[in-house]
């Protein structure tokens, strides 16, 4: 019997059909790295198995960048941060082991706290921010309010400026207690734990809310020293010299 003959598609033809069906399937980086991904495994003679792997794994990266870029972006943190532009040679109180553990974000699987607690300058909310943002790459934060309670990691930055009414402090003990042993909190304060009660002026409640946050938690302390105000002195020091 005799095996009638394919006819072959041809180069155009198929790189037609790739980009319908990338756009069908949506599948955007197959659909822009294709070409080049396709003369590279030519030059290296990659098997079909090979050259299918190359392709779905780019498009599962790029997936995963975006999806990173998504959620980091939904956090709504007021500046961009990250633990490599952190300066631990300008501040030797915090110790860098134990944020890079923290970026590891284990604290946050498992609902724990964290505490940052420093005077102005000493790396509070670039680090309240960098902790963030790498726990915002791993699972997607909310700014809906009515999430508060739920979302894996919520950030409090400059607890301590701000004084709260009765209504205000019951509700954010509110969404501390709903979020004990569940879902994790990070705080940043100017303000020891002692001087909580100028935020939180019901001294009861106030105790409560700091033995929520401490209890099984961790605590950094940045110290009292600014160390933007050290660079700026030794700028304007430069600059005058």
């Amino acid at each position: 019997m005799t095996v009638p003959h394919q006819r072959e598609i041809t180069e155009e033809a198929a790189t037609t059909a790739i980009d319908q069906a990338c756009r069908m399937l949506r599948l955007p980086t197959i659909r822009s790295q294709f070409p080049d991904l396709a003369a590279a495994a030519s030059r290296e003679q990659m098997s079909y198995r090979g050259f299918l792997a190359e392709l779905l794994m780019s498009e599962c990266d790029d997936r995963a960048r975006r999806r990173s870029e998504r959620r980091i972006k939904a956090a709504a943190f007021p500046r961009d941060k990250s633990l490599r532009a952190f300066d631990f040679d300008a501040n030797p109180n915090v110790d860098p082991a134990a944020i890079h553990t923290l970026a590891k974000c284990e604290w946050v699987r498992k609902g724990q706290p964290l505490c940052l607690i420093g005077d102005s300058g000493t790396g509070k909310s670039h680090l309240l921010i960098a902790l963030g943002t790498e726990a915002a790459d791993e699972k997607q934060l909310t700014k809906t309010i009515a999430r508060y309670g739920r979302v894996d990691l919520l950030c409090i930055d400059e607890l301590g400026y701000m004084e709260l009414d009765r209504r205000g402090a019951e509700l954010l003990f509110q969404v501390l207690t709903e979020r004990e042993e569940k879902n994790s909190v990070a705080i940043a304060s100017n303000e020891s734990f002692g001087g909580w009660t100028k935020t939180f002026t019901d001294r009861r409640l106030c105790a409560a809310i700091v033995d929520r946050l401490t209890f099984g938690g961790n605590i950094i302390q940045t110290g009292t020293e600014s160390y933007r105000l050290a660079a700026t002195k030794a700028q304007a020091e430069r600059a005058a010299g």
